[in-house]
C-alpha cells in the first residue's frame, strides 16, 4: 500500500500536499458560493414561483440554518468516524442537492434541497480547516488558514455578480448547476490527495450524542430565527424564540454534563484560551455584519450611488480580505498568530472609529478609506485567530473544535445582521428607511459605528487578557 505523504513529515510541501490544499480551498470556495449565489436570484424565483418576499426568502434560511445548526455536530462525527471519509461524504452530497436545487419543480422541493446543500456545506465548513493539521506542518498552519480565508471571500464577494451573469444568460437554474462540476472536481482530487483517515486508539466505547445533537440544533435553530424572522420586526415569535433558545441551552449543558460521550465536553468550552477565541470571532463577525448591512444604505441614501455604484464600493471589502488572506496567514507564521490577533483588532478599532466620526461631504473616498482599514484588519484577525486555535488543537478534537469556531462566526453574523440592524434603525430615528433624510441616515451609519467600536474595544480587551493568561 502506498503511503500518503504529509506536510508534517517534510519541512516543504511536496505536490501532494498542494493538491490536498486545492481540495480543501475549492471545498470553502463552494460553501461560501453557495452562501452568497442564491440572494441575487430571490426576485426573479419569487416570480417563477409566484411567491412572496418572505417565502422565497426561505431558499437562503434553509442553508444557513442547515449549516449554522449541524455543524458543530459534523465535526465531532468527523473526529468518531474518520474526517476524510466524511468530507467525501460532504462534498458528494453537496454536490448532489445542487443538482436537486436545479431540477426543483416548487418553491418547496427546492428549499428542501437547499437545506440538504446546506448539510453539505457543515460538513465542508467544520472539516477543511480541521483537515489543515493533518495536511500541512505546523509552522505553515497560518498560510493554510490565509489560503481558506481568501476562498472563504471570493466565494462571498463572487457570488451575486456571477449570479447575475448566471440568471442573466441560462436562467435560475444555472444559479445550482454551477456548482456541480465544481463539486465533482473537488471531490476528486480530495479523494485523490487527502491523507487516510489515522486508526485512532480509543478507550471504552465511544458513540455519537444524538440526545445532544438535537438539543443543539433546536436551540441553535431557535436562535437563529427569532433573529431573522420578521424582517426587522421583534414580535412575541421572537420572544418566543429566544425563550425557547435560553431552555434549549440549558438543557443541553444539563444533558452534557450526564452523557457518557456528549457531543461537546464541557471542560473544553472552560479553556480560557479557547473561550476566549470563540468570543472574540463572535464578536468580530458581528461588527463585520454591520458594515454589510449599514452600508447599502448610507452609500444609496446618504452618498446617492445607484444600485451598481453601490455594488462596485460593496465588493471592494470581499476583495481586500481575498487579496490580503495568504499575505496574513505568512504574517501569522512569522511574527505570531497572537500578535497578528492584537494587530487586527486594533486596525478594525481604528476603521470603526473613522466611520463613526465621519462626514458625508468626504463622499466614496471618505467611506472607503476606513472601510478598507476595517477589512485589512478583518483579514489579519480572522487568519490569526483560526490559527491560534487550530494549531493547538489535539488531533482527536480538530473536528469540534472547528465546528465551534465556525459556529461563533455564523452566530456572530446572524446577531451582527439583527442587532446592528436595529442599532441602525433606531439611529435614524425612521420606521422606512427608503424615505429617510440623508442627513438621517448619515448620523444613523456613525452611531452604528460608534456601537461597533465598543464591541472591538471590548474584543481587545478580552484578547490582552488571554494572551495575559497565556504568558504566565
Amino acid at each position: 500500500m502506498k503511503p500518503i505523504l504529509t506536510a508534517v513529515d517534510t519541512a516543504q510541501p511536496t505536490a501532494s500536499v498542494r493538491w490536498a490544499l486545492t481540495s480543501l480551498a475549492l471545498s470553502m470556495l463552494l460553501s461560501s458560493l453557495g452562501t452568497s449565489i442564491a440572494n441575487v436570484g430571490l426576485p426573479t424565483l419569487a416570480a417563477v414561483f409566484d411567491a412572496s418576499f418572505q417565502h422565497v426568502q426561505w431558499i437562503v434560511l434553509a442553508y444557513l440554518l442547515a449549516i449554522t445548526t449541524l455543524i458543530v455536530s459534523v465535526g465531532r462525527l468527523g473526529d468518531l468516524i474518520g474526517r476524510r471519509r466524511l468530507l467525501l461524504g460532504g462534498i458528494g452530497l453537496f454536490t448532489l442537492a445542487s443538482a436537486l436545487c436545479a431540477l426543483a419543480p416548487s418553491l418547496w422541493l427546492l428549499i428542501g434541497a437547499r437545506a440538504l446543500q446546506g448539510l453539505g456545506a457543515a460538513i465542508m465548513m467544520a472539516l477543511t480547516m480541521a483537515f489543515v493539521g493533518e495536511t500541512v506542518a505546523k509552522e505553515r498552519t497560518g498560510s493554510a488558514m490565509g489560503l481558506l480565508g481568501t476562498m472563504s471571500a471570493i466565494g462571498t464577494a463572487m457570488g451575486p455578480s456571477l449570479g447575475g451573469l448566471l440568471i442573466a444568460g441560462f436562467g435560475w437554474r444555472a444559479l445550482f448547476l454551477i456548482t456541480v462540476p465544481l463539486g465533482l472536481l473537488t471531490g476528486w482530487l480530495a479523494h485523490r490527495h487527502l491523507p487516510a483517515d489515522r486508526q485512532m486508539i480509543r478507550t471504552g466505547r465511544v458513540r455519537f450524542d444524538s440526545p445532544g445533537t438535537l438539543l443543539l440544533a433546536l436551540t441553535l435553530g431557535a436562535y437563529a430565527l427569532a433573529l431573522t424572522l420578521g424582517r426587522g420586526n421583534f414580535g412575541l415569535l421572537n420572544l418566543a424564540l429566544l425563550l425557547a433558545a435560553g431552555i434549549g441551552g440549558a438543557l443541553f449543558v444539563f444533558v452534557q454534563s450526564r452523557v457518557g460521550s456528549p457531543l461537546i465536553r464541557l471542560s473544553l468550552l472552560r479553556d480560557p484560551q479557547l473561550g476566549a477565541s470563540l468570543a472574540l470571532s463572535a464578536l468580530v463577525a458581528t461588527v463585520i455584519m454591520a458594515t454589510l448591512v449599514v452600508g447599502p444604505f448610507y452609500l444609496s441614501q446618504a452618498l446617492g450611488l445607484d444600485a451598481f455604484r453601490v455594488g462596485l464600493v460593496l465588493s471592494v471589502g470581499p476583495f481586500v480580505v481575498a487579496l490580503t488572506g495568504v499575505p496574513a496567514g505568512r504574517i501569522s507564521d512569522r511574527f505570531g498568530a497572537r500578535r497578528m490577533t492584537l494587530a487586527g483588532l486594533i486596525a478594525m478599532a481604528v476603521g470603526c472609529l473613522a466611520l463613526a466620526v465621519l462626514p458625508p461631504t468626504l463622499g466614496i473616498g471618505g467611506y472607503l478609506a476606513p472601510m478598507v482599514v476595517v477589512t485589512l484588519g478583518y483579514a489579519s484577525f480572522q487568519t490569526a485567530n483560526n490559527t491560534t486555535v487550530m494549531a493547538d488543537a489535539a488531533p482527536e478534537q480538530r473536528g469540534i473544535i472547528s465546528g465551534l469556531l465556525n459556529l461563533s462566526r455564523n452566530l456572530g453574523l446572524i446577531t451582527g445582521a439583527s442587532a446592528m440592524g436595529a442599532v441602525f434603525a433606531l439611529a435614524s430615528a425612521t420606521a422606512q428607511i427608503s424615505s429617510t433624510h440623508p442627513d438621517a441616515v448619515a448620523s444613523g451609519m456613525r452611531i452604528t459605528f460608534a456601537v461597533a467600536l465598543g464591541l472591538i474595544v471590548t474584543a481587545l480587551a478580552v484578547a490582552l487578557v488571554s494572551r495575559a493568561e497565556h504568558t504566565r
